[in-house]
């Protein structure tokens, strides 16, 4: 019996010379789902056998701080309006937790089901391109944690003074899991941009042309995407987007100057054995 996570039947293919059927991209895209989906179940149940440190790592930014400003009028807690709350809150967090945890998984069956598409000069960056992705959204989720506490005592001090604070359990857990997703979400940007210079749909030129441009729209996504909608946190996502914008550059000239210096190498062997086939002829 043939399980629907196994690819034995798969052929093997080695670049894009080789062709694959309707029928074997089906059955790859079948694969690549199911083992992705497999991941994020055991995340989810990990997750659920470990809710309650979850939670506490979740809610410590937010005790923190009523601990530290007792001005804001909260205590750290957080409420549950309604029977179901609870439920849906446990739901929620294993299913944010689970599809960080499966995040790696996933990202490399996206990458293993585009591989045969790719030249083999082209395959040499799955590495560097997976890694670069996972450790970005991971320093993503680690910032919004961190610029959590301030995002929260920006908008708990527009409320005004003399009132009190009581945060649903499911609205503040929802709010932690969207700016999470939404900063690693926005780290992504440069490795979308070398991404774009590799494949020849942008050159370095033109993203250093259009910077001005780049960094206004990179400030009003930013501002469009922070579920907060406090100024703190959308500097600290616009502003490191900028730097990388400006490194994306820099690594598309490095790349494009690399890419010239092996077309003169290829040209100089050509020559040389032009020269060679040549002197030969005369002898």
């Amino acid at each position: 019996m043939k399980l629907p996570f196994t690819s034995a039947s798969l052929p093997a293919l080695k670049g894009p010379e080789d062709r694959m059927t309707l029928r074997d991209h089906l059955a790859e895209l079948r694969v690549r789902i199911v083992r992705s989906m497999l991941a994020v179940t055991l995340g989810v149940i990990f997750m659920l056998a470990f809710y309650d440190p979850v939670l506490r790592f979740l809610v410590k930014p937010y005790k923190d701080l009523c601990a530290s400003k007792p001005n804001l009028q909260c205590n750290g807690q957080l409420f549950g309006l309604g029977p179901l709350d609870g439920f849906s809150t446990r739901i929620s967090v294993s299913m944010y937790g689970g599809l960080l945890l499966a995040f790696p998984v996933v990202l490399w069956q996206i990458w293993r089901f585009v591989v045969p598409a790719l030249h083999a000069k082209e395959k040499k960056y799955a590495i560097p391109f997976i890694s670069s992705t996972i450790g970005l959204f991971v320093l993503g989720g680690y910032i919004a944690y961190w610029t959590l506490d301030k995002a929260l005592e920006f908008l708990i001090s527009w409320s005004g003074s003399g009132v009190g604070q009581i945060f649903q359990i499911e609205k503040y857990i929802s709010l932690v899991g969207l700016m999470v997703f939404a900063f690693g979400i926005g780290f992504e940007f440069p490795v979308l941009l070398v991404f774009l210079q590799i494949a020849g749909v942008l050159t370095p030129q033109t993203l250093l042309k259009g910077w001005r441009f780049a960094i206004m729209a990179i400030f009003a996504i930013a501002a469009i995407i922070t579920p907060s909608g406090d100024p703190i946190s959308m500097l600290a996502l616009a502003v490191p987007m900028s730097i990388f914008y400006l490194i994306s550059i820099v690594i598309g000239l490095i790349m494009q100057r690399r890419k010239r210096k092996r077309a003169l190498n290829a040209t100089d062997d050509d020559d040389d054995d032009h020269d060679t086939a040549g002197a030969a002829a005369s002898a």
